[in-house]
């Protein structure tokens, strides 16, 4: 992650500070003299002073900030640090390519020259240096790993300098890089360097529960950012009474279930009730010293119940969103018809179910008056003429009909199926 110079556009009557922070692959920052007061910008190529060779980097802080940043890793002698030769050339840079790409085939066969060996050890980055004179091999182990022979087998089968470098679970999870649970970037790839040892104190300070699932990081140790806050929680801590018997009551012993921190409450039940009561920290430490001198309270029901506590106003976050759900409502209320018609509707149901009779005889009357007026307003040579038929196929087909009629409701007979039935 580079860091933003905000000290960029500032003159402060002082030639530019020549130390320049330089970051090479994985991470990795050291800083260099600009011996020959080059004009370097944030990003660019430089090829850097190495003790065996050169390495390619680019600038990724200059100015005033790489001088508080010395202060802040204790480096005061600026003599011992090593120079930049030069701005990297296309020449440069195709060597630099070439090297990278012999990373990973590198160490797919190193891990399997490890499994031969049958090394206790994890190999997670090889680096090459730019001048193919150097490999860098980081790796992790629980125990300390004789790799002599693996240091040989890999001089003569690469033709390179070799250099073990252990490291830690967390170095190697900033290494590789990746999101964490929320959401962002992990702190040791882009900011943190210090590791600091994190004790499971700082989750019970923080009243967190004791998940290894939920606490623990991509390294497989506890998250990093369990640190952040543990000085306020400890701070905050200092004036909340240690609970470590169940409060004496008359109605029963009373059990410790939670303690927020911040609004200075605790919450208690009984073994046989499931209902938690909340009493202000200072009560509880009046309750402690009654039973201290032998006395007892009613019971936790009679107390206050957070009276004296403030409630917090939580502002929202998505007022933009709450705001246009408003408009839209109102446009709703607009849009709607006046409220009479909306009460003459049900009015007109009512009576038609009070009478359910009157549409009924109403209706078939309006049909039949309705239709002889269409044929009145037929014209003469539009209107239908009688279809004349010969009397004997008008009773053939009368037959006919009531024989169809007959062989629908037929039942079968019980020796066969009916004429029917196919």
């Amino acid at each position: 992650m580079n860091s933003f110079d905000w000290l960029s556009g500032m003159s402060f009557g002082k030639p530019q500070y020549k130390v320049v922070e330089v970051k090479f692959k994985g991470g990795r920052k050291e800083y260099f003299i600009n011996k020959h007061d080059m004009e370097l910008h944030t990003g660019d190529f430089v090829v850097c002073e190495m003790p065996s060779g050169y390495h390619i980097g680019h600038v990724s802080l200059q100015g005033e900030l790489v001088r508080l940043q010395l202060l802040k890793k204790g480096i005061h002698d600026t003599s011992e640090l090593r120079v930049i030769h030069r701005l990297a050339s296309e020449k440069d840079l195709e060597k630099h390519t070439q090297a990278i790409n012999r990373d990973l085939p590198t160490m797919y066969r190193t891990r399997e020259i490890c499994k031969e060996l049958k090394l206790n050890l994890k190999l997670s980055e090889v680096e090459f240096q730019s001048d193919n004179s150097k490999a860098t091999f980081y790796y992790s182990a629980d125990d300390r790993v004789d790799f002599r022979e693996l240091i040989k087998m890999l001089a003569s089968e690469f033709k390179v300098r070799i250099e073990m470098r252990q490291i830690s679970l967390r170095q190697e999870a900033g290494r590789l890089g990746g999101i964490g649970s929320c959401g962002r970037e992990l702190c040791c790839s882009t900011w943190l360097t210090d590791f600091k040892a994190i004790p499971t104190a700082a989750a019970r300070y923080q009243n967190l529960s004791l998940n290894p699932a939920k606490l623990s990081g991509q390294c497989g140790r506890l998250k990093c950012c369990l640190n952040y806050e543990l000085e306020t929680y400890i701070d905050a801590i200092k004036g909340i009474p240690a609970v470590d018997k169940p409060l004496k009551t008359e109605k029963g012993n009373a059990s410790l279930q939670k303690t927020d921190i911040f609004r200075r409450i605790m919450w208690f039940s009984y073994p046989e009730e499931t209902n938690w009561y909340p009493i202000p920290c200072s009560q509880v430490a009046e309750i402690q010293k009654m039973n201290a001198e032998g006395k007892k309270p009613v019971g936790l029901e009679n107390l206050m119940e957070l009276n004296d506590v403030p409630e917090v106003k939580t502002t929202s976050i998505n007022t933009d969103l709450e705001q246009l759900d408003r408009k839209y409502k109102k446009n709703k209320k607009k849009n709607k018809p006046a409220s009479g018609a909306k009460v003459a509707q049900p009015a007109a149901r009512t009576e038609m179910k009070s009478n359910p009779e009157k549409p009924k005889q109403e209706r078939p009357q309006q049909k039949s008056q309705a239709r002889p007026q269409a044929r009145q307003e037929r014209p003469q040579d539009q209107q239908e003429k009688p279809v004349t038929r010969p009397a004997g196929q008008e009773n053939s087909a009368e037959a006919g009909n009531k024989n169809k009629k007959r062989r629908k409701f037929r039942k079968p007979s019980s020796g066969g199926e009916g004429p029917n039935m196919k």
